[in-house]
């Protein structure tokens, strides 16, 4: 049986006799290129200005190099850090012939001095250290990103904008209720559609209106309130319009699988499916690490203690998850999964509770991806209809 690739570690066999090495540390004005090259003793490094083109002509004058050492490159891998320029330069170099990879930046080991020197020149011996050995197939030495298609990516962007719009319009409420306690005003709504025509009948509790300056400040704020919600609600009509356009294609028959599920939305639906279920995890172990809701277990002699969530995944997926568990256990009470949670909590304390919802939103996400790609839905879990 095949093993699928994890990214740990490279599953082809390294010729470092025709294969040229390169890693680029990127940053905003400028790129630093550090090589291996095959019939060259010294490890070259050169500065560069932000211009992929410009990579490309370096690693054609090393190969003319090495061809001038004895040695044929046939293979050219090259690997910078995930970041600002990561995935767009992966995918610009691949088109190109040449084999790029993404390396995850916290899984670089670095030196644990308090005061360490650090330097791109050094940050680009780090990570030739760390690529190489990913090269050789040895495992932990670092670890590389996915490099999802330019379409799979922008599939992610509307769940995200609407995240970012609902945080948006929380602050503006809180802001406006702010405004209004400060002056003494109690009872007023400003989430309501007609609170922009009722500012102007507003008074404090001395009897005098709003003042000029505090009256702008409020109708200024209301307007971008309103200019969020309709942003939001444009976002949810034109997802529910792409749904109903294509409802076979891969992303979108997976959304409306996982929405069959009583209790799961179409936004809670959209978020799980773009951003861990259409990922092609290898296992149930990787679906939970990368939604971040594995232990972290601090282990040393005689010590044995736990520090909670390794929160090392996925932050939306893990959001979403455990608001999802509590909202699962209210619509699916007779589900297998929720008669477990509630055998494990009926006699426990009140912090159990808390604890045991977190083992549920890794189970609950294990068994949505086992949906997601088998078809086979949860033991006991109600359906809608099919639409």
């Amino acid at each position: 049986m095949a093993i699928a690739n994890d990214l740990k570690k490279s599953l082809v066999t390294l010729e470092q006799d025709s294969t040229l090495i390169a890693v680029i540390e990127l940053s905003q004005s400028s790129w630093v290129v550090g090589g291996v090259v095959p019939g060259i003793e010294r490890e070259p490094a050169k500065k560069l200005e932000a211009d992929p083109e410009a990579v490309v002509k370096l690693l054609e004058r090393w190969r003319e190099e090495a061809a001038r050492g004895g040695r044929r490159i046939s293979r050219i891998a090259v690997a910078f850090e995930a970041g600002r320029d990561g995935l767009w330069l992966a995918r610009w170099l691949r088109a190109r012939g040449i084999e790029a990879h993404v390396i995850h930046a916290a899984s670089i080991a670095v030196p644990r001095e308090h005061r360490r020197p650090k330097t791109d020149r050094l940050d680009v011996q780090l990570l030739k250290r760390a690529f190489m050995g990913w090269l050789r197939g040895e495992a932990e030495h670092c670890r590389m990103v996915a490099i999802p298609t330019l379409e799979a990516e922008d599939a992610r962007r509307p769940s995200r904008e609407r995240e970012r719009l609902k945080a948006e319009r929380t602050r503006l409420v809180n802001q406006l209720k702010a405004a209004f306690a400060r002056l003494g005003i109690r009872g007023f709504k400003p989430t309501l559609r007609k609170a922009p025509e009722r500012l102007a009948g507003l008074q404090t509790p001395e009897g005098t209106p709003i003042p000029p300056n505090g009256m702008a400040e409020l109708r200024r704020a209301m307007e971008r309130l309103a200019l969020v919600k309709a942003q939001i609600k444009q976002l949810e009509a034109v997802r529910l319009e792409r749904l109903e356009q294509a409802p076979n294609d891969h992303p979108h028959a997976m959304v409306r699988l996982i929405a069959r599920v009583i209790g799961i939305g179409i936004e809670s639906a959209d978020t799980l499916v773009h951003e861990i279920l259409s990922r092609g995890l290898r296992d149930r172990r990787a679906v939970a690490r990368y939604a971040g809701l594995t232990g972290s277990p601090d282990e040393s002699g005689k010590r044995r203690r736990d520090k909670g969530l390794a929160r090392s995944g996925n932050a939306r997926v893990r959001r979403c998850m455990l608001q999802l568990a509590w909202r699962f256990l209210m619509f699916q009470p007779d589900s297998a999964l929720a008669r477990w949670y509630r055998a494990r909590t009926e006699a426990g304390a009140k912090d159990a509770k808390k604890t045991m919802i977190i083992a549920l939103a890794r189970k609950l996400l294990i068994a949505l991806w086992r949906y997601a790609t088998t078809g086979v839905p949860p033991e006991g879990v109600l359906m809608r209809a099919p639409a």
